[in-house]
């Protein structure tokens, strides 16, 4: 797989205090905080040096060694999170308790362990928590544990490694029509629903009004909005292919959430195991002994690109820009 990496371009335009302490004070205002002008002054910089660190940890996590790009990675897109934290909540972080990373996982690793069957828990407090009430509206997930492999289905990059070790297919692609989208009409097969169902179902899951017509054995599709590429909807955005695609694992405990919160849960599982299970991440590396290392490289492959990708696009589409 290989992407471009020129994604940091386009955060250019924050890294200027003027411009930046602006686009704040739009943020602030939106949220109808108080002292906004006098927030975004003081908080102006410490976005900037958030993007800037960010950019620092990701473009040397593509040079890096694989065995330690997950420790980059994660803590790279840390920082870009707590960027977009700073646009909604002027005093971030106003505790420590959202300073913990909000999620926990097997300390100790079973005999023939794989990482694809491996979980993480959340917590009732961290940054994972907090992101996902702040940026998506997100609550009570603590306590919710979601799988490796759960969480890899739900990144249509991934698509192909399914169907070539699996054959599993998790996705449909949308293709753009002069109004809305088109299906093939055999998506319903895939949820088990009539044409009408799939459309109180689909409505209900992307949170707006859409039309599903069946003719000319295709689905119709067309949406009250544009996709967002980072709601908490089983429509996501494939970037390698560009194109907007479907997620059909309807009984997933994960199918609802923003992308975002998938590529943080699988980051901070792959950097705990790089930085703690020395043994068997290294053993991965060299013997390649399952599916694991495959599915775990097309990850990081891609997340170097995406995780900042998201952001961008969540910080210009979804705060005031």
């Amino acid at each position: 797989m290989d992407i471009k990496n020129d994604i940091w371009d386009s955060y250019i335009y924050f890294f200027s205090a003027s411009s930046t302490q602006a686009f704040l004070k739009r943020c602030y205002e939106g949220e109808n905080l108080s002292n906004s002008e006098i927030k975004s002054f003081e908080n102006c910089y410490p976005f900037i040096y958030y993007i800037e660190h960010a950019k620092t940890y990701y473009q040397q996590a593509v040079s890096a060694p694989l065995s330690i790009q997950p420790i980059l990675c994660f803590y790279g897109f840390i920082q870009l999170l707590k960027a977009c934290l700073l646009t909604i909540d002027p005093n971030y972080p106003e505790s420590t308790s959202v300073l913990a990373h909000g999620v926990t996982t097997r300390k100790r690793k079973k005999q023939q362990y794989e990482f694809i069957h491996d979980e993480v828990k959340v917590q009732k407090n961290g940054l994972f928590t907090y992101m996902a009430e702040k940026m998506f509206q997100l609550q009570h997930l603590d306590g919710d544990k979601y799988s490796m492999k759960e969480l890899m289905n739900e990144l249509p990059e991934l698509e192909k490694c399914f169907q070539h070790v699996h054959s599993i297919y998790n996705f449909r692609i949308l293709t753009p029509l002069e109004k809305g989208y088109a299906l093939p009409v055999e998506t319903l097969n895939a949820f088990y629903m009539t044409s009408n169902r799939f459309r109180d179902f689909l409505s209900t899951r992307v949170q707006m009004e859409l039309t599903v017509e069946e003719s000319n054995s295709i689905l119709h599709l067309e949406p009250g909005r544009e996709w967002s590429l980072n709601s908490d909807s089983p429509v996501r955005y494939d970037l390698v292919e560009k194109n907007f695609v479907l997620s059909t694992n309807k009984d997933s405990p994960c199918y609802h959430f923003p992308e975002l919160m998938i590529h943080y849960l699988l980051l901070y599982n792959l950097s705990m195991i790089a930085r703690y299970e020395t043994e068997w991440w290294t053993e991965l590396l060299k013997t390649m002994p399952n599916d694991d290392y495959p599915f775990i490289v097309q990850f990081l492959n891609i997340t170097m690109v995406k995780g900042p990708y998201l952001v961008y696009e969540w910080l210009s589409r979804e705060r005031f820009i």
